[in-house]
């Protein structure tokens, strides 16, 4: 593999700074991690200090000078004295053993806070070109999360049998550089990904993001005030949120550079706030939301089917916990996914709200998948996160994650007040940008996405075992139209006019591995992991998520043979046909 999903595979331009800096830093063959804020690179050298590694921490200021200069000059990042230029860049570097990269890694992948790929390309471009030109060290290379030849076929098609979607742009040519573009090409391009908005505009698209996602817009626009997001202008009028809960606003709204570190902190900031006791997951959730509530803190109570028979079991421990700590909350949080990743369950919460209110402790839902145009989650959750590179983006070629405090609920106060005193601002201002302009048409493109999707699904399950069909291969269509439908519909808006659909995700299970994979390999669509994406994505999810821990998650449903797809925006009559193409392959070697 030359490249993964960012957060498992680190990107080739990070690697190529961190071994720059390992060969001008490091002793006796060390290896490291880097990060654009010395916290966050503190906290990762205490996440390795807990497991018993040794490591230590350098600081550098990176300015423009130092490509002229023709050497790295070590300066405290806490000045520019020498520095002429405001294009001068941090990174802080956490040297450790090279035998213990694999925890590294860990904090690296389940926070989601290392270093921006677009920041470590800034900094190649400050540093002497005898150093980023020098032939790669003998350190070893970033391997993939999960070895053996195979699985690295699920990461894609042959390209012969992959359909080009009508919606995608033209791919631009390796290579070529932007000058050499047509005219209408080279102006897509500036306006479809934030080349014409300088950096200074940073601010102003950070602020376009947050009112996005608060809901506060009164009118989403997609041009520019005098080069400017019009949805970032100071002096915009915007109106009450529309999110369920009217008085939020843009100030409640915290950005982070992906999903990971938005749920990393909702968890770090409620440990921080409130007594300490253990977290509760409800549901059976993206891998690295539960592996977060695990290694940090007091631990976990994990409740991996998230159905409603499991609220009676979580008040039994609740009751149980404040019986024997009667002055202290049982449990400090619950997390829990709405509808939850891969198999699209959907909580109860108005019960569970119900038991925070009663036993004081603070609930946390990720709206990823569902999202804010489809569901209404933000009046049962103290804190609500997301990932924003997923479908408010779309695009795949930037990472973002938000946090959303509830101002109605009761512990409101004491996490506006730690926020403003902690808050840490990690998202990299060009990746703003790039998210900034992504995010324009989101709304528009998630109700393409919601109908295709309700095409698709309502075509495979009529042919599914779930509902009687004569032969089928495929068991069970994961949609939330179909899964606790109960739940999910409670939170689905029903607006006149902007009425929620069941979001862009589903997973299959087959009734044979041989069906699983038939239909996997004759799907004629992008594979790879990720979500959320304008065109259509599958992934043998189960093999790519929980490889080294399988039959723990097909004790919780999620079998090794589940299939999970996020369909698109190509037109839904191709989409009908590539999935019937899958379908009879699955029947063929089934029968």
């Amino acid at each position: 593999m030359v490249s993964g999903y960012p957060r498992f595979f680190i990107h080739l331009s990070i690697q190529k700074l961190a071994r720059i800096f390992e060969q001008k830093y490091g002793r006796n063959q060390e290896r490291c991690m880097l990060f654009a804020t010395q916290r966050v690179a503190e906290q990762c050298r205490s996440f390795m200090q807990s497991s018993s590694v040794n490591s230590r921490l350098m600081s550098l200021l990176i300015c423009p000078e130092d490509k002229a200069n023709g050497r790295i000059i070590e300066r405290d990042p806490r000045t520019q004295s020498d520095c002429s230029s405001t294009a001068s860049a941090n990174a802080h570097i956490v040297l450790f053993p090279s035998d213990s990269f694999p925890i590294a890694k860990q904090f690296w992948q389940h926070t989601g806070m290392g270093m921006s790929s677009r920041l470590a390309e800034h900094c190649l471009s400050m540093l002497p070109e005898e150093l980023t030109q020098a032939k790669p060290s003998s350190s070893p290379p970033i391997t993939p999360r999960f070895l053996g030849k195979a699985f690295n076929k699920h990461y894609s098609v042959k390209p012969q049998s992959r359909p080009t979607s009508p919606p995608l742009a033209k791919p631009v040519p390796i290579g070529i550089g932007e000058e050499t573009l047509e005219t209408d090409h080279s102006v897509y391009l500036e306006e479809r990904y934030g080349r014409n908005l300088p950096l200074a505009f940073a601010a102003s698209a950070k602020r376009a993001l947050r009112r996005r996602v608060a809901g506060v817009l009164i009118h989403d626009t997609n041009h520019d005030h005098q080069g400017e997001p019009s949805a970032g202008e100071k002096n915009l009028v915007v109106g009450p949120s529309s999110r369920g809960v009217a008085d939020v606003s843009e100030n409640d709204v915290y950005l982070y550079p992906t999903g990971m570190a938005a749920i990393w902190n909702a968890h770090y900031i409620a440990s921080a706030t409130r007594p300490a006791a253990k977290s509760v997951c409800f549901g059976f959730p993206y891998t690295d939301t539960l592996k977060i509530l695990e290694k940090w803190g007091p631990g976990c109570y994990f409740f991996g089917e998230g159905v409603d028979s499991e609220i009676g079991d979580l008040e039994a421990l609740l009751e149980r916990e404040a019986a024997q700590n009667p002055n202290t909350p049982p449990i400090v949080s619950l997390f829990t996914e709405f509808p939850s990743n891969p198999l699209l369950r959907s909580a109860n919460l108005p019960r569970l709200r119900a038991l925070a209110d009663k036993y004081d402790f603070l609930i946390v839902i990720d709206e990823t998948i569902g999202n804010f145009v489809n569901v209404e989650v933000l009046p049962y959750a103290d804190i609500v996160v997301s990932s924003l590179s997923k479908v408010f983006s779309g695009v795949a070629n930037v990472m973002g994650g938000s946090l959303v405090l509830n101002p109605r609920r009761k512990h409101y106060a004491a996490l506006k007040a730690y926020m403003n005193t902690v808050f840490e601002d990690l998202y990299y201002d060009e990746d703003a940008i790039y998210m900034e302009r992504n995010s324009r048409d989101f709304q528009r493109r998630i109700r393409i996405i919601d109908t295709n999707t309700s095409a698709v699904c309502e075509f495979l399950r009529s042919r599914s075992v779930a509902v009687g069909a004569p032969s089928a291969v495929i068991k069970e269509v994961f949609y939330p139209k179909y899964i606790t439908a109960e739940n999910y519909e409670h939170c689905r808006i029903k607006s006149p006019g902007a009425e929620g659909g069941y979001g862009g995700l589903f997973s299959l299970t087959f009734t044979s591995t041989a069906a699983s994979r038939a239909f996997f390999d004759a799907l004629p669509c992008y594979k790879g992991p990720s979500l959320g994406t304008n065109f259509t994505l599958a992934c043998p999810y189960t093999i790519l998520a929980h490889f080294a821990e399988m039959d723990w998650a097909v004790k919780y449903g999620v079998e090794e043979g589940l299939v999970r797809i996020t369909v698109g925006m190509e037109e839904t009559q191709l989409l009908l046909r590539w999935f019937d193409i899958a379908l009879k392959a699955a029947e063929g070697a089934a029968s």
